[in-house]
């Protein structure tokens, strides 16, 4: 699927849109996850290919989405992909970048102004990168892409990326350059709110730290009408990680700490039937998981409808 838009499902008072800018491989899988066995890959073969693994090449299947959650009479848009033409040294295909992500959100019916609530689940570049546009037409002149919209960004990563972290000259220039073009305007214009802990959207939504992914990662629960979900971000980013949360992926900044959190979120999801919601899984996108030895398995994919 290229530049599509259009799943959707209803969970309690809540609509849950999924908006797909782009869906294909991305790098190895094998590098993805680097701390999976090989024996994981081969025994599971026959489910992860071809939604999460190429079948000839051995390629993680990803996508680069987003999640627009009808709540409350409100818009709330989770993440905002990578953003066209960002200087992302570094940042391999995310590098110049040239997307349709209006357009995809356009197709869900939804435009920017329509916008109420903007989840950042962390700050890295594909995923604050639409929290902004260029309105001066490639002159850099970065405003907030939803005019209506609280930002919604954790402290712990405002910092952690910000002009006020004392690096001593290892902060990445792919780093700087998000924060100072997709996060930095926001602040600037009013509409950015930093929180630590927990915040609570509305009645049904609510914002909880998971770090380790990064230093403020966060999940997003969603509790309506007797039915849940969780929005894990980078938590996962292959259904492998589910099987054994030990397995980080290559982008994890603490390690442990990640490993840590991903044993709390999803042994949480397993007890309480949350549905799982990752920022990247290909396939369905979202699943059930159940405990399975020191690990979990995975239950049931999403049942979306086709299309709006």
């Amino acid at each position: 699927m290229d530049n599509d838009s259009g799943q959707s499902m209803v969970l309690g008072d809540v609509e849950v849109l999924r908006v797909v800018e782009w869906q294909g491989s991305f790098l190895p899988a094998r590098d993805l996850v680097p701390d999976a066995p090989e024996r994981v890959w081969e025994e599971n073969a026959d489910w992860l290919v071809p939604d999460h693994v190429g079948p000839a090449d051995g390629m993680a299947m990803m996508a680069l989405q987003s999640w627009v959650l009808r709540s409350g009479g409100r818009t709330v848009l989770i993440d905002t992909g990578v953003g066209n033409g960002r200087e992302r040294p570094g940042g391999g295909p995310f590098h110049h970048w040239n997307g349709d992500f209006l357009g995809a959100l356009a197709r869900a019916g939804v435009r920017p102004q329509d916008v109420d609530v903007v989840v950042n689940t962390h700050v890295h570049a594909d995923h604050v990168g639409w929290n902004t546009h260029d309105a001066g037409d490639g002159a850099g002149d970065w405003q907030p892409t939803f005019p209506n919209a609280r930002y919604l960004i954790p402290a712990a990563d405002a910092f952690h990326f910000g002009p006020d972290h004392d690096y001593g000259g290892g902060l990445r220039e792919l780093d700087r350059l998000l924060y100072e073009d997709s996060v930095a305007p926001v602040v600037k214009a009013g509409q950015a709110v930093l929180w630590d802990g927990t915040h609570r959207i509305d009645e049904h939504l609510t914002l909880e730290s998971a770090p380790g992914h990064t230093p403020g990662s966060a999940v997003l629960r969603l509790d309506s009408g007797g039915e849940r979900a969780v929005f894990v971000g980078d938590l996962l980013h292959s259904p492998v990680q589910i099987l054994d949360p030990d397995h980080n992926s290559c982008f994890c900044m603490d390690p442990a700490g990640a490993a840590a959190t991903r044993h709390r979120i999803l042994g949480r999801a397993a007890e309480e039937r949350e549905l799982v919601v990752p920022a990247h899984f290909g396939g369905p996108g979202a699943v059930e998981v159940r405990r399975e030895g020191p690990g979990f398995a995975l239950s049931r994919w999403a049942p979306y409808a086709d299309g709006r």
